[in-house]
């Protein structure tokens, strides 16, 4: 059976940190790169042209389109599928619920969902540290983030880290945990 991670959660919560944390655990964790079709930061993404969405969408294969920062962020099946090859488990991160409800419902898998958190001050400190040009943006991501889970109280979580209070190898070892007891990998 295919199984993902699914980390969501507001910008500079940390997904990076803990996906990277996750990969040194146990190799088989990989983290998921996005399509990029835009500008800005190209690390951490296969950069795409509008053709290469197109032809992508055309065939149903974009699972997930996210347009922010004046970008496009795509899930793709193709990635998805190159990602889950040899018995990987990709991590994906994502910061909308509709992406989230997509994903698990177009790309069938074992996915283990995971609320990443951190204060809305903790994402202004953390965002410039990291590089962030446009840090007013990312605040206005933390909000909508916010009001996002707001609106779906129902969403189900196998894990929840609070980023604030919660070491990054403590938050993967805990998504292992979790990934070994509901896998046939063990």
């Amino acid at each position: 059976m295919r199984q993902g991670i699914l980390l969501y959660g507001p910008p500079a919560a940390g997904k990076d940190t803990i996906t990277a944390a996750l990969t040194e655990l146990d190799p088989r964790y990989v983290p998921f790169t996005r399509l990029k079709v835009g500008s800005g930061k190209t690390e951490g993404y296969r950069m795409g042209t509008p053709e290469q969405l197109a032809g992508l969408e055309a065939r149903g294969d974009v699972i997930y389109r996210n347009d922010r920062y004046g970008n496009i962020y795509v899930v793709d099946r193709p990635g998805l599928d190159q990602a889950m090859q040899g018995g990987r488990t990709p991590v994906v991160h994502l910061g909308q619920m509709v992406g989230m409800e997509q994903l698990t419902a177009l790309y069938p898998a074992r996915w283990v969902r995971v609320l990443l958190w951190c204060s809305k001050e903790t994402t202004a400190r953390r965002s410039p540290q990291r590089g962030d040009t446009d840090t007013p943006a990312r605040l206005a991501a933390w909000d909508a983030t916010q009001a996002d889970l707001a609106a779906h109280p129902r969403a189900q979580w196998e894990v929840r880290v609070d980023t604030d209070a919660t070491a990054p190898r403590e938050a993967a070892q805990e998504i292992d945990d979790i990934v070994r007891t509901t896998s046939p990998r063990s």
